[in-house]
């Protein structure tokens, strides 16, 4: 179903929250996540000037970078970070590397209030360049132990084919 344009709920006019949101990977959700980054593309300035025309630069796009997701959760029992991880280094050293296994094609949605899918990203060659398995521990505070991964992507796009969701009734 594409997007066809126009507004479904033209009574809506809050913009959506950032608090209900969902990742996934290997076609699942992955489970406990609270935070995660911003999705980032730079594109550089390529500078360059005309002959009879040095008084002003002309600007054109050059590369497009994406800035890293970092994704967080509550310290739990589920291995899913540390074994993703592990695909890029594991403490056995570089035999363990799994190079056919280590980039995912990672799913980010947004979501409204009733918990249905407003906007959807596919994120692409995405593997972990930074692990942390255990925060800061510190006796005298009154927080949640998180552990979080750093993910390097090659790139990302909108799905076009996730539609407004009907808010009615």
């Amino acid at each position: 179903m594409a997007n066809t344009g126009f507004v479904v709920n033209t009574h809506r006019f809050d913009p959506y929250k950032n608090f209900k949101f969902r990742v996934l990977w290997d076609n699942k959700p992955v489970l406990g996540v609270s935070k995660a980054s911003s999705l980032k593309r730079t594109t550089e300035i390529v500078k360059h000037r005309s002959g009879g025309e040095n008084s002003i630069d002309h600007k054109s796009p050059g590369r497009t970078s994406y800035e890293p997701l970092t994704l967080e959760r509550g310290l739990t029992h589920d291995p899913e970070f540390e074994l993703w991880a592990n695909k890029v280094h594991a403490f056995a050293g570089d035999p363990t590397m799994d190079l056919a296994g280590y980039k995912k094609e990672l799913t980010l949605e947004v979501m409204n209030e009733k918990g249905q899918v407003a906007k959807r990203y596919f994120l692409h060659a995405c593997w972990v360049s930074e692990y942390t398995a255990i925060p800061d521990l510190d006796a005298n505070a009154n927080a949640i132990a998180i552990e979080s991964v750093k993910i390097e992507l090659e790139g990302w796009e909108r799905d076009p084919d996730t539609a407004e969701p009907s808010e009615a009734g």
